[in-house]
């Protein structure tokens, strides 16, 4: 993959005091970079899904979290530390199922706590650091974890995908398509066929979008040709991101990944998640403790038509997400290693 063909999403312009991001809401008619200046613009930007993917969304958690510091006028440690609580906590509030939000949050306080004793603008500038330091982390996390899926696949095959975990989900490279990438840049090439991912179509307007600027041969198929498509004898792989990852490896994905799962468990093929590190939590012991967020009713009933799809009225049911049964994945692939059942005993040695 060309520099040229590798879009960061979410970056930093410290000069003007503005997080930029590529609004992913556009894609795939119109490339546009929004210019966040506010924290109502940047929490917009979380929740409306203009920058999303499970790192991206922290990378620009820890953008947010310093720029809004950044504008206090607080002039001691203490009082500092008061303003950038209430930062933390609105920007918190964008997104409840994306743990990587949290952890990005969490950490940027961390960093805060150890600059006790410095000054104002001294601790300013060590959240800038950690913004920063989460993004090139990112960058790094992304092409190791695809070192890692790379190893598992083989030359020429078929690999559905669901939703987006590409590099415009991340800092470079993305999480599910970096196999994809640096499989490209190395001369190892995948025939990709992603589904379109009702109802905000990430498949359709992202990861068909992102891959076919990359050159890679990607097919679009509609959510419900995945299993036609197995039977057939086309897929050999399912690589899938996540926004989080239970004790147990029950993991949350975009809407619709678990009945991807359950027809890859039903054709024999294997079903890989990729998740960095920080999507795993240790704390949640099983899916069902993970929070679905719903979402709004016209993003089914009306969103992509020129005239409504649906009865006016019709009650609608609109989960952001679903769980897959750790019972359904094959392996669970991070910067640290490959996971293998039982993940309630692979997954905390990871952390070791």
């Amino acid at each position: 993959m060309s520099e040229n063909t590798v879009i960061q999403s979410v970056l930093l312009d410290d000069e003007n005091s503005t997080l930029v991001i590529l609004d992913q809401t556009l894609l795939p008619n119109e490339k546009l970079f929004l210019r966040l200046t506010s924290q109502n613009q940047i929490w917009e930007a979380i929740y409306s899904l203009r920058v999303r993917g499970a790192p991206a969304i922290g990378i620009a958690a820890g953008f947010g979290a310093y720029l809004g510091t950044k504008e206090s006028k607080a002039e001691t440690y203490e009082a500092l530390y008061e303003d950038f609580k209430k930062v933390k906590e609105y920007l918190a509030s964008s997104r409840p199922t994306a743990v990587n939000l949290f952890w990005a949050l969490d950490r940027m306080e961390t960093r805060f706590k150890k600059e006790e004793g410095k000054t104002v603008e001294e601790v300013k500038k060590a959240l800038k650091e950690e913004a920063e330091n989460i993004r090139k982390e990112d960058e790094t996390i992304c092409k190791t974890i695809g070192e890692n899926s790379l190893s598992l696949l083989k030359d020429g095959m078929g690999i559905l995908t669901h939703c987006n975990a590409g590099t415009i989900a991340t800092a470079k490279y993305g999480t599910a398509l970096a196999p994809i990438y640096l499989g490209k840049e190395r001369g190892i090439n995948f025939k990709v066929y992603a589904d379109e991912t009702r109802p905000l179509l990430q498949g359709a307007r992202l990861t068909a979008w992102e891959l076919n600027e990359a050159g890679v041969d990607v097919t679009l198929i509609c959510d419900n040709m995945a299993s036609i498509v197995m039977k057939e004898g086309k897929i050999n792989a399912v690589l899938v991101g996540c926004d989080r990852v239970a004790l147990n490896g029950d993991t949350a994905n975009k809407i619709g990944t678990s009945g991807v799962a359950i027809l890859a468990k039903h054709y024999g093929i294997p079903f890989y998640v990729h998740a960095p590190l920080s999507t795993i939590d240790l704390k949640c012991s099983t899916g069902n403790d993970i929070h679905i967020e719903l979402r709004p009713d016209e993003e089914i009933t009306t969103k992509w038509y020129e005239k409504p799809m649906a009865p006016e009225g019709v009650k609608t049911y609109n989960p952001c997400f679903d769980v897959t049964d750790n019972s359904l994945i094959t392996a669970i692939i991070t910067e640290k290693g490959i996971a293998y059942p039982p993940y309630n005993e692979s997954l905390p040695k990871l952390f070791k």
